[in-house]
């Protein structure tokens, strides 16, 4: 593939990511403060985004670290937690269909905000898809690395309290959900999954509802799939 056509991709694919950069470098600049306070270098965050890249993940990994977890609690709480993210590849396999040798890196790089870049938002015209989403991904993973970068380094010099910095993912997530129930294409999807989360958490309580709402979720969409397809056609 040529050059121009790697540049192209690049130029069409970085406004679209520069809500995520807003975002993910303040979010990465928590994450690289809040490792700093408990003793590790900056550099610490920036292989740890580099290589896990797992938002929320990484937050949790924080305390894990420090708590001296098992590798066992550690497995099993990255299953919980990133286990959107198989429903997430599911959905993915039409998009990145054809994408060719960016595909294992693709896959890698999913995150929600770069999932919900190229589900919301077709290839412009006269862009190869598979440079177009690989731009988008590797651009969102840079914003992270560096506000990652940042915040360790920052923490390194100047002594902050990081009392509730821990919950900015979840307010991120907040935002996102706001955000799909302002879609009317996406309002179905996002009402779903507040309804079987709810009724997750009635029947399994707080602390064990997480796995049985995923699988509640994925069955609801699945079973949705034809009438979420037509409204996301039709924009409504």
């Amino acid at each position: 593939m040529s050059t121009k056509a790697f540049t192209n991709a690049l130029r069409a694919a970085f406004p679209r990511t520069l809500p995520v950069m807003a975002g993910y470098i303040v979010l990465g600049f928590g994450f690289g403060l809040l490792l700093q306070s408990k003793g590790y270098s900056f550099l610490w965050a920036v292989l740890m985004s580099t290589t896990i890249y797992g938002g929320s993940m990484q937050f949790v990994t924080v305390d894990l670290i420090s708590s001296g977890a098992s590798l066992l609690t550690a497995g099993i709480m990255t299953l919980i937690i990133q286990a959107r993210h198989l429903f997430y590849g599911l959905s993915m396999i039409s998009k990145y269909r054809g994408a060719g040798k960016v595909k294992p890196y693709l896959i890698f790089g999913l995150t929600d905000e770069t999932y919900s870049l190229v589900c919301t938002g077709d290839v412009p015209d006269g862009i190869d898809k598979g440079p177009y989403y690989l731009f988008i991904t590797l651009l969102d993973e840079i914003y992270w690395v560096i506000g990652s970068a940042l915040g360790g380094i920052f923490g390194q010099l100047v002594t902050v309290n990081t009392e509730g910095v821990d919950f900015s993912m979840t307010a991120l997530f907040v935002v996102i959900l706001i955000d799909n129930l302002l879609k009317p294409e996406c309002r179905l999807s996002a009402l779903t999954g507040l309804a079987v989360s709810f009724i997750c958490l009635i029947i399994f309580g707080p602390d064990s509802f997480l796995i049985p709402s995923m699988i509640g979720i994925a069955a609801a969409l699945m079973l949705l799939r034809p009438i979420l397809d037509n409204r996301r056609e039709l924009g409504k």
